[in-house]
């Protein structure tokens, strides 16, 4: 059974009801609070990892391992990534992190421990690495997402993940017209809003707009296979 956490950003106190969300699934898995970090690039100063501690520490979590996928592993390095309760993919650029993954040979692994029950949380890019492809970062890049042939991630959700929608004005008349040519409906984000899947269903926490055949659509009007939307 799935369980994810897509965050637009964390950001304390507009983000709380999803961190708490995320309490509550480690409080039901009843394993322990220790999280992993997975870097989307370089961070020789881990200033972005350190700000992640801060972040969930205010929620009594435990941010201890740092995973570089640029950096050779042992075994028992990545036993102990999939050891810990939750693992956070970060935010940076997207097409780049998934590069990494798949270098490092990390994306089937990780699908894999998903797909097991294992807790991701996703922050910006590692929201989108959880889609079927990463084609809506091409927003944020000044393409067009049909223009992302190579774009194959995780394949963990049936919709695609798009965040920061308030930063750009174009980035919802964008996203209507995409959805025009896509099967799958896309769920827009703001900074402060998110979706949690959990137990068969999927939880839009804040105002997340559903996106598809060109318009905003309730939640009542989206159809995905296995799953209720809540």
């Amino acid at each position: 059974m799935l369980n994810l956490v897509l965050y637009s950003d964390q950001i304390f106190p507009a983000c709380s009801a999803i961190d708490r969300r995320l309490v509550e699934l480690l409080k039901a898995r009843g394993t322990g609070n220790r999280l992993a970090y997975v870097a989307s690039g370089p961070e020789p100063d881990r200033n972005f990892f350190m700000n992640a501690q801060s972040y969930y520490d205010r929620s009594g979590l435990d941010l201890s391992l740092f995973y570089d996928l640029d950096e050779p592993h042992t075994a028992e390095d990545i036993s102990a990534l999939f050891a810990s309760d939750a693992i956070h993919l970060s935010g940076g650029h997207t097409g780049g992190f998934l590069e990494r993954l798949r270098r490092s040979g990390m994306v089937q692994p990780l699908r894999d421990w998903a797909l097991s029950g294992g807790i991701l949380i996703g922050v910006s890019a590692g929201a989108i690495l959880m889609n079927p492809t990463i084609a809506t970062d091409a927003l944020f890049i000044g393409r067009r997402p049909e223009e992302i042939a190579d774009g194959d991630a995780l394949d963990l959700v049936p919709f695609e993940f798009f965040p920061h929608l308030s930063d750009g004005d174009t980035y919802l008349p964008d996203l209507l017209r995409y959805s025009t040519g896509t099967s799958r409906p896309i769920v827009a984000c703001n900074d402060g809003d998110g979706v949690v899947v959990a137990d068969g269903r999927i939880e839009c926490v804040g105002n997340p707009l559903w996106i598809s055949g060109g318009t905003v659509r309730t939640p009542g009007e989206i159809e995905l296979g296995g799953f209720s939307i809540a």
